[in-house]
């Protein structure tokens, strides 16, 4: 029991217990058949390669979100982003611009992140140095953002016929779809950057107080900077995957609402949405979690129409169990009720 104890304070315990929660109860109604595998061609495919696969994109946007969530901001233009990427990579891989380039793959993903980078940076900037708010920042670039993509791609849906290109979406290694690779690669390059440096202090100090953090020395101004960067960058990466899996960019609908779920992932995992203390690896497990109500919801029959209230009620339980003001409130009528029944005579 001490052991539990110790392991529940931990900010992924909760979100990695949901997840496994919900993987079961999908296990039971489907009499076991939802964690079946098969192997197909050396490849592995199953409702739980579906999750991990689909949960990809969400994944990698709830790691930069999680960043700039730490800062005590926002960012809702993800999902533009992931447009504007995924129509500079097509655009460019089909011959439409540069066509110089030969329709070379690698130009076309160095230059999809090079956009996001320079989004990140724009949204960055106006947060960090000209003191705009977070949410009317970002809401410039997400309105904006797919106006631009429809400029790059001339307002049509730009398909491409490159299988180089749709490894980023469709390839495997060991079995394993490619873009978890891609996740574990970003994973691991910002564990690797936030615990064995002081950004990760860095980033939680500008979160909880950036007036203190600056009278302490910090560069607050560039923190954010930095972060929404980032985040725009990991933005780019989703929007290849995505881009790759419909062999096109479809620059209405490309990411279109994601970045409401990756901020529910990242609040999922326990980031407090006023900034402070983060966790990447609970960031993860709340992406996981939407993607497996979503799988969860199209396995049990349920009309698409009404996924979102479904995933909506769901969430809001869990949001419940892990509120502290909530759990203190049930506790203390539990243990109300548990001395009435004591007081009542036998």
């Amino acid at each position: 029991m001490e052991k539990i104890k110790k392991l529940s304070k931990y900010q992924g315990f909760w979100p990695v217990i949901v997840l496994l929660a919900i993987l079961l109860i999908n296990g039971i109604v489907s009499g076991g058949s939802f964690f079946e595998i098969k192997i197909v061609d050396a490849h592995l495919y199953g409702r739980l390669i579906d999750i991990l696969r689909n949960g990809s994109k969400l994944m990698l946007l709830a790691t930069g979100m999680t960043f700039v969530l730490a800062t005590g901001g926002t960012d809702i233009s993800v999902g533009s982003v992931m447009a504007i990427s995924g129509a500079i990579a097509c655009s460019i891989v089909d011959g439409r611009i540069l066509p110089g380039a030969g329709q070379n793959v690698q130009v076309a993903i160095l230059l999809a992140l090079l956009g996001g980078m320079l989004c990140g940076a724009w949204n960055g900037f106006l947060v960090s140095k000209i003191k705009i708010q977070p949410i009317v920042a970002t809401m410039i670039l997400m309105v904006a953002g797919r106006g631009i993509a429809q400029l790059i791609t001339d307002g049509k849906i730009v398909t491409v016929t490159s299988d180089s290109y749709y490894f980023i979406n469709g390839g495997y290694i060991l079995g394993l779809p490619f873009p978890l690779f891609i996740v574990l690669f970003v994973v691991v390059l910002v564990l690797l950057f936030t615990k064995k440096t002081a950004f990760g202090l860095f980033l939680e100090s500008t979160g909880c107080n950036p007036v203190s953090s600056h009278f302490a020395g910090i560069n607050v101004n560039n923190i954010k900077w930095l972060v929404y960067t980032f985040c725009g960058v990991t933005a780019a990466v989703a929007g290849l995957i995505e881009s790759a899996g419909i062999k096109g960019a479809d620059c209405n609908n490309a990411g279109l609402f994601m970045e409401l779920d990756a901020i529910l992932a990242v609040a999922i995992g326990g980031t407090s949405l006023n900034g402070g203390r983060f966790s990447v690896p609970a960031s993860l497990a709340g992406a996981l979690i939407i993607q497996s109500i979503t799988t969860s919801v199209y396995a049990m029959g349920i009309a698409p129409e009404i996924t979102a209230v479904v995933k909506a009620v769901i969430v809001i339980c869990i949001c419940l169990f892990q509120s502290p003001e909530f759990k203190e409130k049930m506790g203390k009528r539990f243990s109300g009720h548990q001395q009435e029944r004591m007081a009542k005579p036998v």
